[in-house]
């Protein structure tokens, strides 16, 4: 579904991405795990259209997406969850979801509305409350849900699981399951590394602008250098 070549991506004179090279897999859980500042996010703002690269190719659905619009890359069923929820906290919970519909035409919001209630039921109870007074948790819920809303065909998940206590973590990952059931393709940005690549059919390390390491869930998780720089064993 996503086929990523060379990727080479800076912040003006700061090298951001060497050569990154990656695929995801039409319906498959693909984790992206690694340090802070190791460049995870950069890259899912360059596939999302917001960065541009300096060279390289990116490739969904078998058609270059490098230089187009992030609405129109939204459009192709490309959806971003940024890092920190990036909510309208004035706004209630239905204007938010409702947002995440730009593409969608006004005759098709009710149902989108319905398969997120599907997913999320407390936010049908909470669709008229304002967003900025929710829990944690239910925050992140109207962030995903809001990217649902965009009837994405790739979710790009950026540290959903940030900030969240133990449980509401458990249930995140749940939720994530769930949707990639329903046939969306889940790329995870996520340094809860051993709830990622539990979840993930596979993974990719990235250290330094670089893809590190790369594998299945499961090889990533046996991998003696994982283990020891990211799970602490």
């Amino acid at each position: 579904m996503l086929v990523i070549e060379r990727l080479q991506v800076a912040y003006g004179k700061v090298q951001a991405l060497w050569e990154v090279t990656l695929d995801v897999p039409d319906g498959e859980i693909v984790a992206l795990v690694g340090a802070n500042g190791a460049g995870k996010t950069t890259l899912l703002k360059t596939i999302s259209g917001i960065l541009r690269r300096q060279s390289g190719s990116i490739i969904y659905d078998g058609k270059h997406i490098e230089e187009a619009s992030p609405s129109n890359i939204v459009k192709y069923g490309v959806v971003h969850v940024p890092e920190g929820r990036k909510l309208f906290p004035e706004m209630t919970v239905i204007d938010n979801l409702l947002m995440g519909a730009f593409t969608v035409a006004q005759s098709g919001r009710p149902e989108r509305l319905e398969r997120v209630f599907g997913v999320f039921p407390v936010l049908r109870e909470r669709q008229r409350q304002i967003a900025g007074t929710l829990s944690g948790g239910e925050q992140q819920m109207v962030a995903i849900g809001r990217g649902l809303m965009a009837g994405p065909k790739l979710l790009m998940l950026d540290e959903p699981s940030l900030g969240l206590a133990p449980i509401l973590v458990e249930e995140v990952f749940r939720v994530i399951t769930e949707i990639n059931r329903l046939g969306v393709t889940i790329l995870l940005v996520e340094q809860n590394t051993q709830h990622a690549l539990t979840l993930a059919h596979r993974g990719f390390v990235m250290e330094l602008g670089r893809i590190a390491l790369s594998g299945s869930g499961n090889e990533l998780l046996a991998n003696s250098n994982v283990r020891k720089a990211y799970l602490g064993l």
